[in-house]
């Protein structure tokens, strides 16, 4: 087993009907976290690296402990570039050896999109490396990307087919409803699985079978992480995410990656703040990163077995 990239684990995923789960990587800690539940329910996992995680840890440190990773538990590992703003970035990484990268032109007008994504597509298919990119727009806050509710867009299924056949990209992130950070929704949550099966359809009438679809902003926001940080002086009121029922249904149709990185955030956080309001003397950082590790674990093993479907996908 190897760093690999990630399109033996969507063509299996698709047929699988289970999603691959894309965990953002900070530090040690969370490495081993989301590694172990990986290695010990069998799944093959994505370690995915933001803008922001890349000048926080460094590409050189990040790839090391991946590979550490790899060797420990032997299971199939991508490394991959999230929200990735430009090509030089997506070269910086290539260069460190992550094996897939997401270009991220949302933002930009269609056009522009396509000739950008195009051109992180070229330069990494060259390199041997896939990419993801993004259509549509989700709402709310993650590290450098900023996007005000009231600018969110759904994914237009035309423009997707249109997007995918003039860049060549490998998979493609939607906007079905997501949204990024630990307040997804005021009321009840939704995904239009309509505009997801409706891709879907049109790019099956167009030849292009099995397409793997990516979500963002798909943490479930645990409520249980949530509770243990405000009942140790946290303030995080209201925050919602995305129910796992929805995911898991998301995952058994085109999604074939899920991305998830608040929950790890909150998880992370709940454990730290327990530890000190628990032990108010302590000072030693193994104790309370420690406890951290063990909760992210805890909960990337209930991801992968009652919302990704995919363990023992490493079979």
């Amino acid at each position: 087993m190897a760093l690999v990239t990630t399109k033996e684990m969507f063509k299996k995923a698709f047929e699988g009907k289970y999603a691959i789960g894309a965990f953002n990587i900070n530090n040690m800690e969370i490495i081993q976290g989301v590694v172990n539940a990986a290695a010990k329910l069998n799944s093959a996992v994505i370690l995915q690296v933001s803008k922001s995680a890349l000048a926080y840890a460094g590409p050189k440190y990040l790839m090391a402990m991946v590979n550490a990773a790899i060797e420990e538990t032997g299971i199939d590992i991508a490394v991959h570039l999230d929200h990735g703003p430009d090509l030089e970035t997506v070269k910086k990484v290539i260069d460190a050896g992550f094996t897939s990268v997401m270009f991220d032109g949302s933002h930009f007008e269609y056009e522009e999109n396509v000739a950008k994504t195009k051109e992180v597509v070229d330069y990494a298919h060259s390199k041997g490396v896939v990419v993801e990119a993004e259509l549509g727009m989700l709402a709310g806050v993650e590290d450098d990307v900023n996007v005000a509710a009231e600018h969110a867009t759904y994914t237009d299924p035309d423009q997707a087919v249109d997007f995918i056949k003039r860049t060549g990209v490998d998979s493609l992130a939607i906007a079905i409803g997501t949204s990024h950070g630990a307040y997804k929704f005021k009321g009840e949550a939704k995904l239009r699985f309509d505009i997801l099966e409706n891709i879907t359809a049109k790019l099956e009438a167009e030849g292009i079978h099995n397409f793997p679809i990516v979500l963002h902003g798909a943490s479930s926001v645990d409520q249980n992480c949530v509770k243990t940080c405000n009942d140790f002086g946290g303030k995080i009121d209201g925050a919602s995410g995305i129910p796992n029922d929805m995911l898991r249904k998301a995952s058994s149709m085109a999604v074939c990656k899920i991305n998830m990185d608040t929950d790890l955030r909150l998880a992370m956080t709940a454990g730290i703040r327990k530890f000190f309001g628990e032990n108010p003397s302590a000072f030693d950082p193994r104790g309370y990163l420690g406890i951290s590790r063990e909760l992210i674990q805890k909960l990337v093993e209930d991801k992968i077995e009652n919302v990704l479907g995919s363990k023992d996908s490493m079979k």
